[in-house]
């Protein structure tokens, strides 16, 4: 279950990569890939949830809490897209950091690394 919550983010963040490439370019991103990137995002929570509420803990659990803070960013920066604003870089990044952060512990954890 966690292998396809990783990779789930993986496509989400790949995704990600393109709609911030928009922001730099000045223009919103698509909102297919806005959408399609939150349910990647979203498919993840939840199966990284499950694994938790079956037992899982230490370092997936402070991965979940890290993902959960960047999803209310991304909430975030949803809000501001439906009102047509370009998000500020820096909010971006700290969604984006947080994000990494997260999916880097549950990665790490999943695939023997740390």
């Amino acid at each position: 279950m966690l292998t396809y919550a990783v990779i789930s983010f993986a496509a989400a963040a790949i995704i990600g990569l393109i709609m911030f490439a928009s922001i730099l370019r000045g223009s919103l991103a698509p909102w297919v890939l806005s959408v399609v990137h939150a349910a990647l995002g979203a498919t993840g929570l939840v199966l990284v949830l499950l694994a938790v509420f079956n037992g899982t803990g230490g370092l997936i659990l402070i991965g979940l809490v890290t993902l959960l803070v960047a999803a209310l960013g991304g909430f975030y920066l949803a809000f501001l897209h439906l009102q047509n604003k370009l998000a500020p870089s820096g909010i971006v990044l700290a969604h984006a950091g947080l994000a990494i952060a997260g999916f880097l512990m549950l990665a790490g954890t999943v695939f023997n690394i740390l």
